[in-house]
C-alpha cells in the first residue's frame, strides 16, 4: 500500500497497525515513494550491568537532606 504524507499523518495509527500485521506500507511525497514502515528489529539483545563496578552509589543516597528540602520548598534555615 502506498500513501501520501498527508494521508499518512491523518492515519498513522492505522498504518502502524497494518505494518505490525505484516502489510507493506510505503509513504510517498508527490507520489514518489520515500519510506517504508516496518517492524523494529533490535540489532542485538540488551546487555544488563554495563556499569557494574564502574560507579559507586553511597549508602545514604536515598536519605533526605533538610537543607535541600528547605530550598525545594522555598524556606530558609
Amino acid at each position: 500500500m502506498i500513501v501520501n504524507v498527508s494521508e499518512a499523518k491523518a492515519n498513522l495509527s492505522k498504518l502502524i497497525d497494518m505494518a505490525y500485521h505484516g502489510e507493506e506500507v510505503i509513504i510517498a511525497k508527490n507520489n514518489l515513494p520515500l519510506v517504508e514502515l516496518q517492524l523494529h528489529k533490535p540489532k542485538e539483545k540488551r546487555k544488563l550491568g554495563l556499569l557494574a563496578g564502574k560507579i559507586h552509589i553511597p549508602d545514604d543516597f536515598l536519605e533526605e537532606d533538610e537543607e535541600i528540602n528547605a530550598m525545594f520548598h522555598g524556606e530558609r534555615l
